[in-house]
């Protein structure tokens, strides 16, 4: 018994001289900074790549005012059939109009938005006026042949825009030097506070007969389509088929639009990037 208390006492002693070790504290890793702005602006890097480039895109515009001047001629000579069925009294004497959005449906903005992706930015008003300013968008195939001629066949051309009011004068300048008719105030209507734009169709449809209306978005011809809730609107284009045919025509623009905020929605870029992912993740892609 004495025998194992002096082990214990030794071993005791043992430990107390042993010299402590310092502890050592893992470094602390900084966290990762995600620039949600660039990878959301990269990605868009393809759709304002085949915008600006391709000849898919420049034959597309060109084969959407063959097709509008077909579309416009046809509606011309029904306005004109109806108004001979009649009786003078009874007709519809208000002259005739083309509606038409400008950003990607007579200019081309896709230098803007190559330049953003190339710097890795989303779309900013104040960069976005910086380009405005500077009235040097081209115009895009086909439109000013096109609108040239509903001027000829006594149509006038509203441009219902939601350019920002401060962007009148270089959009007028820049619609001028590209020769398209009808570049004045009167018929330009800018953005007046929202980016609905039935107000403002309903003004130019008090006083003409729009016979035809050209734009990028389906909300250029009719703001329900804004709502993408039930299949993403295609339902909506289904139920509005024949008035479609007849008096819309859409351009090709995958570069921006209610589709994609149908699906990354608004807020910051990184929200709307969040809402991509869940949205691959979500189906599975």
């Amino acid at each position: 018994m004495m025998k194992c208390s002096l082990l214990l006492v030794l071993a005791v002693s043992l430990l107390a001289c042993t010299p402590s070790k310092s502890v050592v504290n893992a470094p602390q890793v900084a966290p990762v900074s995600v620039d949600h702005t660039a990878m959301l602006s990269a990605q868009g890097a393809d759709a304002v790549l085949w915008q600006n480039t391709s000849a898919e895109a420049y034959r597309a515009y060109q084969q959407g005012y063959e097709l509008a001047t077909m579309r416009l001629e046809i509606n011309v000579a029904q306005v004109s059939e109806e108004n001979r069925m009649v009786d003078s009294t009874e007709q519809d004497h208000r002259p005739l109009a083309v509606i038409v959005d400008i950003d990607e449906t007579v200019l081309d903005n896709s230098p803007y938005q190559a330049n953003a992706i190339a710097h890795g930015r989303t779309f900013d008003q104040a960069d976005w006026k910086v380009w405005t300013d500077k009235a040097i968008a081209t115009a895009s195939p086909g439109s000013v042949e096109f609108l040239r001629l509903a001027k000829s066949m006594d149509c006038e051309v509203f441009y219902i825009t939601n350019r920002d009011i401060r962007e009148k004068a270089s959009t007028l300048k820049n619609l001028t030097v590209l020769r398209f008719p009808f570049a004045d105030e009167a018929h330009l209507l800018l953005m007046e506070g929202t980016s609905d734009k039935t107000e403002r169709r309903a003004r130019v449809a008090s006083t003409h007969r729009v016979v035809l209306f050209v734009g990028d978005q389906l909300r250029d011809f009719d703001e329900r389509f804004k709502d993408r809730s039930v299949n993403y609107g295609k339902d909506a284009v289904d139920a509005m088929a024949d008035s479609l045919m007849q008096y819309f025509i859409l351009l090709p623009n995958p570069m921006y639009g209610t589709y994609r905020d149908a699906v990354q929605g608004k807020g910051t870029d990184g929200e709307k990037h969040g809402r991509m992912q869940e949205w691959f993740d979500r189906n599975n892609y």
